[in-house]
């Protein structure tokens, strides 16, 4: 089977929401993917978008994808990648298809000098951490994901005057 990876296209973006339906259904979080395929379009084929994604085909199906963002790290005084979602079809995985997404985004983190590409995976995926793992991922197991939403953001956005101290 040959898997080909593509910066995604206006084309792609109803098989991404589909994959990303699937993704939220994995990872038991329905009810909190809001996307559509006018918001991804609109965010994901700008010009400069914010994020971006993949898609990785076998013919003409899209069988997976990953979508990221560049971020920066102080210590290093380097640029990274934040793998934010990567998903494959389950009747494709173990076929190399996860494993040439991610090789994608270590080229296109090599060609930024990135220093590294981060990413969270949910304690009870066992499956996807020996994925990383046999990717050369170290998985740190003494670090919390910490979140503000959006209802944080604007309290505390407004408990100060812009400007001040």
């Amino acid at each position: 089977m040959s898997i080909l990876v593509h910066s995604v296209a206006a084309e792609h973006i109803p098989d991404l929401l589909r994959l990303l339906r699937a993704k939220a259904a994995f990872d038991g979080a329905d009810a909190s993917l809001l996307a559509t395929e006018e918001s991804l379009a609109d965010e994901l084929l700008r010009v400069n978008p914010i994020a971006r994604a993949i898609v990785a085909t076998a013919g003409d199906k899209v069988v997976g994808m990953a979508t990221y963002f560049q971020t920066f790290s102080s210590f290093l005084v380097k640029p990274g990648l934040w793998l934010d979602d990567l998903f494959v079809e389950e009747a494709y995985r173990m076929q190399g298809v996860g494993r040439q997404l991610l090789s994608w985004l270590c080229r296109e983190a090599a060609a930024k000098g990135c220093a590294r590409i981060d990413w969270i995976v949910a304690a009870d995926n066992d499956n996807g951490q020996d994925f990383y793992n046999r990717m050369g991922a170290t998985i740190f197991e003494n670090v919390r994901l910490a979140r503000m939403d959006e209802a944080v953001i604007h309290a505390h956005s407004s408990a100060l005057p812009l400007g001040a101290p």
